[in-house]
């Protein structure tokens, strides 16, 4: 069995996730059992909806939280109706809006306010109880009650001080025990006095032998348990950034990047890392050697694949530019903006749709009007992006830092030139400057402002200079490295 471990997953995922996802594809098509563990709280939403969202089998998901209970990844089946069953002879009145609704109980000072999966369904993910003005107790399901989060006064505020986590029978499985940012949990056997000890008591659980694969795509809170109780397993890092401070490194000292360094620090018991390009897989090798005076295992397997070159039916949009990725600020959406609003000036048809979501939405809204340019630059929201790519002109991104790319991967895999910043490793692997797209060259001291210019400056050259059709045939010459019989190869030697 293959154990993929992270922590978080959610609607508008990093590449991390996308990259696992791509992964539990490709070990389905390889024939390798594997599961996706993942040890964040998901207080906000049933993680089956997040995880089936981004591509994930039911059976492929293992929750930290869920994983000591009998209770298995599924979607939300319980119903207002069961829940109104629960209330034995107790009188209520209920009213809803949208997806939330509200039961009063005359007489008690109670109300019970209820979260449901979306606007048109009946089925009840969360409720919350308050008596006298004051959250006492939160309820979660899916087609049973999970867990349950109490509450108490504290400051004027609802304080949590614990979770009971149930079986199907309503049982408690265990309960965690909480103040402030001390964590215990309590089983009927035992006591754990931090999260990492829950990780390590899960890893245990797992009666691992040499046969398994331990995958750490995040280790921060988690490395060391994993570690700490692999036993005869094999364990991987799997490298999703650049994996240093290129700042504070110099020829005697490295700095890691902190989402790596202890499993850095832990190589010996590291059986091999991952990187997704050859460029980082070789820089690692050499910083290993200078730097620790060993070079462990090091392999390159792209996060994701191309099931196939996507070949347009029809004309594509001319002069039309796509961009993709969490609307958060490493992604420097707003420079494409104005690169574009800029570009404009001599591509007057120039076009930019925005595909994503995340925290920078209202601000690039924003930014849009007042650049008054909401006519050809358009925020297209979330969406699967298989057979949109191919019907646009070329791609573009404006991050700094890329450790992979699968959007980079995606538009190649349609043919799209790409114009980017000269920064690890993801924009060298994909672009050959000049033979379908552009590399700009950048360093700290360059303004923003300059930055933004360059961009635009590509975007012109592209459209009034460049050979748009050798640019499409070039980049799907780079993307045949990456279709899925290829990258299911270098796996396949991985795991052996």
């Amino acid at each position: 069995m293959i154990y993929c471990f992270n922590r978080s997953v959610g609607w508008a995922s990093s590449g991390v996730e996308y990259a696992q996802a791509y992964r539990a594809k490709m070990l389905r098509d390889i024939g390798a059992d594997a599961k996706f563990v993942f040890t964040d709280m998901f207080p906000g939403e049933n993680i089956q909806h997040v995880t089936k969202n981004i591509g994930f089998l039911d059976s492929e998901v293992l929750w930290l939280y869920t994983f000591f209970t009998d209770f298995e990844i599924a979607p939300v089946t319980y119903t207002l109706r069961q829940l109104q069953d629960s209330f034995g002879e107790k009188k209520f009145t209920f009213t809803r809006t949208g997806k939330t609704g509200k039961y009063v109980f005359p007489g008690t000072n109670q109300y019970f306010m209820v979260y449901l999966v979306n606007e048109n369904s009946n089925h009840v993910h969360r409720v919350e109880m308050v008596s006298n003005g004051r959250l006492i107790r939160k309820d979660y399901y899916t087609y049973g009650r999970i867990y349950s989060e109490y509450y108490a006064p504290l400051d004027r505020k609802a304080h949590l001080y614990q979770r009971r986590f149930f079986n199907q029978d309503g049982t408690v499985a265990y309960e965690e025990i909480i103040d402030g940012e001390a964590v215990m949990y309590r089983f009927p056997d035992r006591l754990l006095c931090r999260k990492e000890e829950l990780v390590g008591y899960m890893v245990s659980k797992l009666k691992l032998t040499k046969e398994d694969v331990l995958l750490v795509d995040r280790a921060t809170e988690i490395g060391r348990a994993v570690l700490q109780n692999a036993g005869p397993a094999r364990v991987g890092v799997v490298i999703h950034a650049d994996h240093f401070v290129e700042g504070s490194t110099d020829e005697k000292n490295i700095l890691w990047n902190n989402f790596y360094e202890y499993m850095f620090s832990q190589y010996m018991h590291v059986s091999f890392y991952i990187a997704s390009t050859d460029a980082q897989s070789n820089l690692l090798r050499e910083q290993f050697k200078r730097y620790k005076g060993n070079t462990p295992k090091i392999v390159t397997a792209p996060v994701g694949s191309l099931d196939s070159l996507k070949i347009p039916e029809k004309s594509r949009k001319n002069y039309s530019l796509i961009t993709a990725s969490r609307f958060a600020k490493e992604k420097h959406i707003n420079w494409l903006i104005e690169a574009v609003a800029e570009a404009k000036n001599q591509v007057p048809d120039v076009t930019l749709d925005i595909y994503g979501k995340g925290a920078e939405e209202s601000n690039l809204r924003k930014q849009i009007e007042k650049l008054n340019c909401g006519s050809y630059v358009k925020l297209m929201g979330q969406r699967k992006l298989d057979e949109v790519y191919q019907n646009y002109e070329a791609y573009v991104s404006g991050s700094t830092s890329e450790g992979f790319g699968l959007t980079l991967m995606e538009a190649v895999g349609s043919g799209l030139p790409i114009i980017g910043f000269d920064v690890r490793y993801g924009n060298p692997t994909f672009i050959d400057d000049g033979e379908n797209g552009y590399l700009i060259s950048v360093n700290e001291r360059m303004e923003e402002r300059e930055r933004i210019h360059q961009l635009a400056q590509c975007i012109v050259r592209l459209f009034t200079e460049a050979d748009l059709e050798a640019f499409h045939k070039h980049s799907y010459e780079k993307a045949r490295n990456y279709l899925t019989e290829e990258v299911e190869k270098k796996w396949q030697r991985i795991l052996e």
